[in-house]
């Protein structure tokens, strides 16, 4: 099918809308596509396509992306009668889950038909998806380098060509960070815009948020859209939003005031390319009509980055203790960084979590104040383009050259975690490899409008849709 190559999946859906496809056609391709590439690329860790047959032949509803084929990150979310593994061996048998997930609900009622879910690390805590469960999942454009975290598989499932768009997850850049890796958009949207229940009412600490990795703007505002707001019991939410996000998406975004950041505050090194990309970016702005200007927020850094570990150390022992019926779990059982996150989170004093709150909490009124200057802030979404696989394994027995892996990789992310503001990885360059590296931009709490508006004025201006990896199926790991 021709058409699952140039449509994005709105564009599918309208294709079924007008009996030109079916959704059992649009699933038989996708099915195939996965089939085709896992053995090389690994970005599937369930495949139930009887399920998503039984759902076509049932009637789906009628969304914005009926029919359209549709994968889950294999965490944080519950599809009911399939077991949620969250890449850890302590979940490999996992019963199936007796309820869907608010949001699973409200992707449903979109339309999608689900039929598989996609790899994650061990309970999505790392920048690159390699862990003992699952194995390795491999970058379509280059096998032999990282395809992102937590949410690769999901990344490589649309760089691939399995499905337009799916799932992932950001509690620290896991929509952005293999948005970046694989060519996609990704935006993380602002903190409560889509539920986490019924289960937990936010994800660590109210750093992680659920949302979309996509090929085009307008299939990302527009299952914003069909996800967004408030349940019944969550403990906050979202600013409300004036019109559908969809609409933004073509609407001129006007002269934007940016702030230019070109090196992370932790004082890492950036690479040339990833530079190079963002003043690239730069240009295309003013070229657009923009004011760029260098300019930085206040902020405490190493407060900052040892309240992140602090809030995802002790929410991830709480997962491994659940996981585990309540009992430590054997030395072995889980991924040596799962192992070393719940072993400091075991040392801290009850106050350090307060802390943690407080510092964050003191973060977002900071950029909520460089805002009332600055409608954008745009950086790197990487220090690097994407990196050989090896050091970033959830199960690397060095953990000191684990702990460098990751903080040389991807260090400007989290802050928009902790500020709980939405924030884009753009597809804007390659290298002259054909590596993918992508430009991220943040606005402020509350204003995914800003974004999509950008978002689709890059897109006009740099399209990426044809920007395609060569046939994953034809390449070696």
């Amino acid at each position: 099918m021709s058409a699952y190559d140039t449509n994005d999946g709105l564009a599918l859906a309208a294709l079924v809308a007008a009996g030109k496809a079916s959704p059992q056609e649009l699933l038989d391709e996708a099915v195939a596509r996965a089939n085709a590439v896992q053995s090389t690329l690994n970005p599937l860790s369930q495949l139930f396509p009887d399920r998503a047959r039984a759902a076509i032949a049932a009637g789906l509803p009628e969304g914005p992306f009926r029919g359209v084929p549709f994968l889950l990150k294999d965490v944080s979310v519950a599809l009911e009668g399939t077991p949620t593994r969250n890449g850890s061996r302590l979940a490999r048998n996992a019963p199936p889950a007796d309820h869907d997930s608010t949001l699973v609900q409200r992707y449903k009622r979109a339309g999608v038909v689900i039929f598989g879910k996609t790899t994650t690390p061990e309970l999505g805590i790392a920048a690159s998806t390699e862990t003992s469960l699952t194995g390795i999942t491999r970058n379509p454009w280059d096998p032999t380098r990282t395809s992102g975290g937590s949410s690769g598989g999901a990344a490589v499932a649309v760089a691939a060509g399995i499905v337009p768009l799916a799932h992932g997850s950001d509690g620290g850049g896991s929509i952005r960070i293999p948005a970046s890796a694989c060519g996609l958009f990704g935006l993380k949207p602002t903190r409560a815009r889509t539920p986490s229940g019924p289960m937990v009412g936010e994800g660590w600490g109210s750093l992680a948020i659920n949302h979309v990795l996509t090929r085009s703007v307008r299939d990302s505002a527009a299952m914003l859209d069909c996800t967004h707001g408030a349940a019944p019991g969550d403990p906050y939410c979202a600013p409300p939003v004036e019109r559908p996000f969809l609409k933004e998406v073509g609407t001129p975004p006007g002269r934007l005031r940016v702030a230019l950041q070109l090196t992370p505050f932790s004082g890492v090194a950036v690479d040339p390319e990833c530079t190079k990309a963002v003043e690239n970016a730069a240009r295309l702005m003013e070229e657009l009509g923009h004011h760029v200007e260098p300019a930085l927020p206040e902020v405490d850094w190493p407060e900052l980055a040892q309240s992140l570990w602090v809030l995802v150390a002790t929410n991830l022992r709480v997962s491994v203790l659940l996981l585990n019926g309540g009992v430590e779990p054997r030395r072995g059982e889980v991924d040596t960084v799962v192992q070393d996150a719940a072993d400091f989170a075991a040392t801290l004093p009850a106050e350090a979590y307060a802390r943690a709150q407080r510092a964050i909490h003191r973060h977002g009124r900071r950029m909520a104040a460089f805002h009332e200057k600055y409608d954008v802030l745009m950086s790197p979404t990487m220090t690097k383009p994407p990196v050989l696989l090896g050091a970033q394994h959830t199960n690397n027995p060095d953990m000191a050259a684990y702990r460098e892996a990751i903080l040389t990789f991807s260090p400007f992310t989290g802050l928009f975690n902790m500020s709980g503001q939405p924030s884009m990885s753009v597809p804007l360059h390659w290298t002259p490899e054909g590596l993918p590296v992508g430009v991220m931009f943040s606005a402020a709490f509350g204003a995914e409008a800003v974004l999509f508006r950008l978002a689709g004025q890059l897109e006009a201006a740099r399209p990426w849709a044809n920007r395609r990896p060569r046939d994953p199926s034809l390449r070696s790991g």
